[in-house]
């Protein structure tokens, strides 16, 4: 993957939609707060379909996006809950053991929210091929998305006026690579599928 080059878009679609992706960050972060973190995972879901759609069709992205995903509510919900279990595990046993839990989850579940929302996957179809997209092809480039992604969201984080910023900056590189790898993902099965079909 050329990073220098996805970077670069991403800073430019994050720039030419600045204010539609802030007033959507803004209003996320708001309803997660509220709710305790219960609709952070359907939020989130409909935050990155919109920025896809911003991507693929020039949509410029609206705040009702974000709750354009509530169908998925409940998969989101058990599925969170058993994420936090595994890291609580992690956590319980050892400090090293539940970052590495944390580390895990980032690696393998990066594009599960994208691809229940623009593939119809269910929960498990889309962690079973999230995990396939995260451990094929180049290694050290996933490594550094995730590095990438969390980096800018977490450095973001520290300063609330600068994560609104830096999320939907970090969302669109993410979306960015997503779509890189899907392509690449459609490339090989029709480069492996048999002449007849």
């Amino acid at each position: 993957m050329d990073f220098k080059l996805l970077i670069e878009k991403a800073w430019k679609l994050t720039i030419s939609y600045i204010v539609p992706l802030i007033l959507m960050t803004l209003v996320m972060f708001i309803v997660s707060f509220i709710t305790f973190g219960i609709l952070a995972p359907v939020t989130m879901a409909g935050y990155m379909h919109a920025i896809l759609r911003m991507i693929r069709e020039g949509r410029e992205p609206r705040v009702q996006d974000v709750f354009s995903q509530m169908r998925l509510f409940l998969p989101l919900f058990l599925l969170g809950l058993v994420i936090a279990f595994v890291i609580m595990i992690g956590f319980m046993l050892l400090v090293l053991p539940g970052i590495l839990a944390v580390l895990a989850v980032a690696f393998c579940m990066l594009y599960v929210l994208p691809l229940m929302t623009d593939k119809g996957m269910g929960v498990m179809e889309a962690v079973k091929e999230s995990f396939r997209m995260s451990t094929s092809g180049n290694i050290v480039d996933q490594i550094v998305i995730v590095v990438i992604y969390l980096g800018l969201s977490v450095v973001g984080g520290s300063v609330f006026i600068g994560w609104l910023f830096t999320q939907p900056f970090a969302t669109v590189f993410l979306m960015l690579a997503y779509e890189e790898k899907v392509a690449k993902s459609l490339k090989t099965e029709t480069a492996s599928a048999p002449m007849g079909e």
